[in-house]
């Protein structure tokens, strides 16, 4: 072979590699140049598995979701949705999202900002606390507001005495809420703004830029696509939470059951209609969140202006 040949010829490893280079393709070379060497029906069969395993387990369920709700016709939906208990439900849901994805969002641009542009000491200890969420229960995060909280928490006696409720009420929604989704807005900014560099600050602040104009003109227009894609994300996850929420809420009917709850309830209580007209609701916001997701990473991909 033409490579043996080179190698018996005494040349250097550098002119070796360039007459390597010089040599035509073989059909064998050709092949391997391409990205993968499985055969079109191990790709065809690796494909189909994973269609079959997204089908099954979120397809199906998805399409059931709809089917048990309007299994009764669109008159009992619409029944179903105008219950006061579950508008109630309904209405608490939007507004713990609308407090909670705001303050994330504040502090994981907050957090962002300052572990990638800044180097200070317990700059490691803190992406830890924002890592935190994620590896604690969402029940176990419910507890703990309890065990402060609560009528025999800790702050229990003097929340009691001052007429402040914030278990069974919304105070503990909303932190339990805020607390299983910091992680998102923060750890999507994180290696964003860290890849980007200090470069474009730095210059600016050179130039006689302030610290806010240096943020809104500089920093924030390059972030923005990480910003919404954060905020996608953890809004779906305020939304959907059960765990965390559950323990806090009491189940109080009409006052501090989310969406997720009522189903639980609605399910429970063998209302089958009601409970899945409740959860294909949960389920079009979902889809919603996902389309919105998919156009902000399309035009992230397309090169739109930062």
């Amino acid at each position: 072979m033409e490579s043996q040949t080179l190698y018996r010829t005494g040349l250097t490893g550098e002119a070796i590699a360039s007459e390597l280079l010089a040599l035509p393709a073989t059909k064998a070379t050709r092949s391997r140049a391409t990205p993968t060497s499985e055969t079109r029906v191990v790709q065809r069969v690796l494909i189909g598995a994973a269609l079959a395993y997204f089908a099954l387990l979120v397809l199906t369920p998805l399409i059931v979701v709809f089917y048990q709700a309007l299994r009764k016709g669109l008159e009992f939906y619409m029944i179903a949705l105008s219950d006061s208990d579950t508008l109630s439900a309904i209405r608490l849901t939007l507004i713990v999202a609308a407090v909670a994805v705001p303050l994330n969002l504040v502090f994981g641009v907050a957090a962002a900002w300052s572990i990638s542009k800044f180097d200070f000491r317990g700059k490691s200890v803190l992406v830890s606390l924002i890592d935190l969420p994620f590896a604690v229960s969402p029940v176990i995060a419910g507890l703990i507001y309890v065990l402060i909280f609560g009528l025999q928490g800790w702050l229990g006696p003097w929340l009691a005495a001052h007429d402040i409720k914030v278990i069974f009420a919304l105070p503990g929604l909303l932190l339990a809420t805020i607390f299983v989704t910091v992680p998102f807005v923060a750890r999507g900014l994180i290696p964003l703004m860290e890849a980007q560099g200090k470069a474009e600050e730095e210059a600016a602040l050179v130039l006689g830029a302030s610290g806010w104009q240096t943020f809104w003109r500089v920093t924030l227009p390059n972030i923005k696509w990480g910003i919404i894609y954060g905020v996608i994300l953890c809004n779906a996850r305020a939304m959907g939470e059960f765990g965390a929420v559950s323990v806090v809420s009491g189940h109080i009917r009409g006052a501090t059951n989310t969406m997720p709850l009522q189903v639980e309830i609605l399910y429970n209580e063998y209302n089958y209609v009601a409970a899945f007209a409740v959860a294909s609701l949960l389920a079009l916001l979902a889809l919603v969140t996902l389309a919105v997701k998919t156009a902000v990473e399309w035009r992230s991909a397309q090169g739109a202006p930062q």
